[in-house]
């Protein structure tokens, strides 16, 4: 439903996308640096080196400056190399200057409203200058298109001094038990060391929006029942962006940041955890900015795992692409990007009523990052839960060719005209994702999810990182290329 605005006085921030100089060449230094077969393999850029390949142009720069400046305007640079430009603007002189009519539309499953447009527009000479803007016409509706990746199963305290129950899984032979309440089994199901890690300037980070906030209390009671040869009163670093906050009180815990928090802090032994918080409802500028502020660091955590994602094609194509490419940028320079793959298998964020189509997932669909399905029992099968698919968005990456033929040779005709074939597939690993114990509120709750799979995918990652770093080598990065290398 569409209504007038009626907040003609009020002020918009849009994010402008200004054309970047030679994003090609560095998708290129990308791939080089992260493949082992390359004599740059782990060279990783620097940040001034990957500012220097997506910094528009000054002429470019310049031209909208003085667009800008005509309409009384100032712009902020948002983004380190200055690709991202940010204006705060009437909304009546966004609609003048666009060529828009920027209106409230609701969306009547929820109720919930944002000020969009049906077009916009920019004069013609600055086409060749400006990529996109947003918010325009790109309409993510949280309840809808993004979510996180994890169920939550129950609820149920703990009283002091219990120790985590005991899960059993059944095989085809035989049940056998497995304390999956306690990070103790995931060290022992993979060899997980626990002994600290070294090396201080190593990190591991997970990213948080929706008003997810990460409990101090929780982690430390976490770590008591979990892992008791650990200190209690371990931190981690909060990252603010876009006013994010992270109170404290145990009715806003956050069932997906408690998680992550407890599942990277619990299992990278001794690494520094960061969590970034990003405010706001848009969760696609929210998205950007983590990015964004991860790339204006000097030294961004070397590992950042993410375990929210949307149904692909509620993201205009160009949006994404923007998107996959600040994820490219941190990979260039060593950072190990994971996601979770989704928790509705093929269908995606879709209801099965609604869904005639397998509905690929993004981020996970991003070429440049590495996305985690789920796995249960024991030995691990895929969890029913685990997302995966084909992109109709990026062509299937070069580091996919030999895996992704033999598994198309193998499907057959099988769904045939129900996906991309030609897409990049998803995911590249998988993790245990059933059956998570972490406590969220002072109250011990089992969640099920690639959520659960990405954070203790990135703590192994991370600790692989400490033990590189304190051999004098470089960090993991960008994994995709260096894992079909193995295989």
């Amino acid at each position: 439903m569409i209504f007038p605005c009626g907040c003609t006085k009020l002020a918009k921030l849009l994010r402008v996308a200004l054309v970047q100089n030679n994003i090609a060449g560095l998708i290129d230094a990308l791939y080089d640096v992260s493949s082992p077969s390359s004599p740059n393999y782990g060279k990783w850029l620097s940040k001034t080196e990957v500012e220097a390949h997506v910094a528009p142009k000054q002429h470019s720069v310049a031209a909208v400056n003085s667009w800008l400046s005509a309409h009384g305007l100032n712009a902020t640079a948002l983004s380190p190399a200055g690709d991202w430009l940010r204006i705060e603007v009437p909304v009546a002189k966004a609609n003048d200057m666009l060529a828009a009519n920027f209106s409230v539309f609701s969306f009547t499953a929820t109720g919930s409203t944002t000020v969009r447009a049906l077009s916009y527009s920019v004069p013609s000479d600055l086409a060749e200058h400006i990529d996109l803007i947003h918010p325009t016409t790109a309409y993510v509706f949280r309840e809808y298109c993004f979510v996180n990746a994890l169920k939550m199963i129950c609820s149920f305290p703990v009283p002091n001094g219990a120790k985590p129950a005991v899960i059993r899984f059944a095989d085809n032979t035989a049940s056998k038990a497995f304390d999956h309440s306690s990070a103790c089994a995931l060290q022992h199901l993979y060899g997980i060391p626990a002994t600290p890690a070294t090396v201080s300037s190593n990190g591991i980070a997970v990213t948080e929006f929706e008003k997810q906030y990460a409990q101090a209390a929780d982690l430390h009671s976490f770590l008591q029942h979990a892992r008791p040869d650990m200190n209690p009163d371990t931190n981690y670093t909060v990252i603010s962006i876009d006013g994010g906050e992270n109170p404290q009180d145990p009715k806003e815990a956050g069932d997906e940041a408690d998680l992550d928090l407890q599942y990277t802090a619990g299992l990278a032994t001794g690494v520094p955890a960061t969590v970034t918080i990003a405010g706001g409802d848009d969760v696609l500028a929210g998205f950007l900015d983590t990015g964004l502020s991860l790339l204006g660091l000097e030294s961004p955590p070397q590992v950042v795992s993410t375990s929210w994602d949307g149904d692909e094609d509620k993201f205009p194509p160009s949006h994404a692409v923007y998107l996959c490419n600040v994820y490219a940028q941190l990979g260039a320079r060593g950072v190990s990007m994971i996601f979770a793959s989704g928790d509705e298998g093929a269908s995606g964020n879709r209801s099965e009523g609604n869904c005639t189509i397998f509905s690929p997932t993004f981020p996970a669909t991003c070429p440049h990052v590495t996305t985690v399905g789920a796995t249960t029992r024991i030995p691990e099968v895929v969890a029913d839960v685990s997302g995966g698919g084909f992109s109709n968005y990026f062509l299937r990456p070069d580091y996919q060719s030999k895996a992704v033929s033999a598994y198309l040779a193998l499907l057959g005709n099988n769904n045939t005209g129900l996906y991309n074939a030609s897409g990049r597939a998803y995911p590249d690993v998988a993790a245990y994702g059933v059956n998570c114990t972490y406590i969220m509120g002072g109250v011990t709750t089992l969640g099920t999810g690639t959520s659960c799979s990405a954070p203790i995918f990135a703590s192994v990652i991370a600790l692989l990182n400490d033990r590189l770093l304190a051999a004098g080598k470089p960090t993991s990065g960008f994994l995709n290329p260096w894992k079909q290398h193995v295989l």
